[in-house]
């Protein structure tokens, strides 16, 4: 199975109104924002969309909704993996009569299966729908590492073609890069290493920042991929103290507050995440004007 997701798939924070209930309304309008300003992709409840926290019924409505909003300007992936193998299924296949375009499966958390456990957690629920489907690997947050040799015998899986790498550790993107099949697409998890993960093969980003600079991520992509990658790294290495600023701490708590002091307004976080503090706040501010984004 090939698809081409593109290089800036953006993984999109969930909105709340005042009594953190789900606010769908923003976010279509923040969905719309985000196809406007560069992303090729969504990924809707993700991590960064607070997945643990929205119950069951509210992921499948949002991807619904979502995907209603953006049609088929962006692809939109859901985020359905659980540390429960047979929840998961269930919802990935709520999310395919949902009509999303695409399945982004995180290594499931706590529990920490082996090897084997994994391969056999996304091969089945891989095998219980027709969607492609990207693997997350994020062993700082699950406590699992998914080792190349175990993601290269899950892309032998004809619907798992992606994965989104967000270990920090470049040996380990290389040899997936170097080993996988043809078509298979490897994207940064870390915005920061986006460009680096580029000059080793990958194909792009799921990014946070890109909520904030979204054009200029992509700007950065097109521009290596065109054959000019001074301008690329003149891009990165602009956007690095943003990027910085924007996992000074738990995300998606930045990311939020950078919103909303723009002006997009998606509300706070539910417990046990807490909203940034003064400190954090006047980090994220800073790096914003630094920036022009904020006067």
């Amino acid at each position: 199975m090939q698809v081409n997701w593109g290089p800036v798939v953006t993984a999109m924070v969930t909105p709340f109104n005042e009594e953190l209930e789900v606010n769908i309304d923003a976010a279509q309008a923040l969905a719309e924002l985000l196809v406007q300003t560069g992303s090729t992709g969504l990924v809707v409840s993700g991590t960064t969309g607070e997945s643990p926290t929205l119950t069951h019924e509210e992921k499948v409505t949002l991807f619904r909704k979502v995907k209603e909003a953006v049609g088929h300007r962006a692809a939109v992936l859901a985020g359905t993996s659980t540390y429960d193998t047979a929840e998961s299924v269930r919802l990935s296949q709520e999310a395919e009569r949902a009509g999303v375009d695409g399945l982004l499966l995180v290594a499931p958390y706590y529990n920490r299966p082996s090897q084997e456990g994994l391969y056999q957690h996304f091969k089945t629920i891989a095998h219980a729908v027709d969607l492609p489907v990207m693997i997350y690997n994020i062993p700082g947050r699950t406590g699992v590492n998914v080792e190349p040799a175990t993601l290269l015998r899950l892309a032998e899986i004809n619907n798992i073609v992606a994965v989104k790498e967000a270990s920090g550790n470049l040996n380990q993107m290389s040899e997936i890069c170097a080993n996988a099949p043809e078509g298979f697409l490897v994207y940064s998890g870390d915005d920061s290493l986006t460009l680096p993960l580029l000059a080793v093969g990958g194909v792009g980003v799921v990014s946070v920042a890109s909520h904030v600079v979204g054009r200029d991520i992509r700007r950065m992509c097109d521009a290596f991929f065109a054959g000019h990658p001074q301008e690329a790294t003149k891009l990165h290495h602009r956007m690095l103290p943003l990027f910085k600023a924007l996992f000074c701490t738990t995300n998606p708590v930045p990311v939020k507050a950078a919103l909303n002091m723009m002006g997009a307004n998606v509300g706070g976080v539910r417990l046990p995440l807490v909203e940034a503090n003064e400190k954090e706040k006047e980090t994220i501010r800073k790096a914003l004007r630094d920036y022009g984004l904020l006067q």
